[in-house]
């Protein structure tokens, strides 16, 4: 799978958690650029992500990840296995 395609999916993910069809993810997106990510947010996208691409974040991964970016290489090295 192509970082392009995991962005494209990943933009309908946080589209439908934020209820927001104007959010565009990029590498550096981080909460602080979308006014409704908060922790509850947090936990409900991430499983969102999950399911949407079949794979599930330890722990490390979750409260580590610093930006979408890095959200991104994570679920492209789990496709990748």
């Amino acid at each position: 799978m192509e970082k392009e395609e995991i962005y494209e999916r990943l933009n309908n993910v946080f589209r439908d958690i934020f209820d927001d069809e104007s959010i565009v993810v990029t590498a550096e997106t981080t909460s602080n650029d979308i006014e409704d990510w908060d922790s509850l947010e947090h936990i409900n996208l991430i499983v969102a992500v999950e399911q949407e691409f079949g794979i599930k974040f330890n722990m490390n991964e979750v409260t580590t990840m610093k930006n979408v970016g890095e959200m991104v290489d994570i679920i492209m090295s789990r496709m990748n296995k």
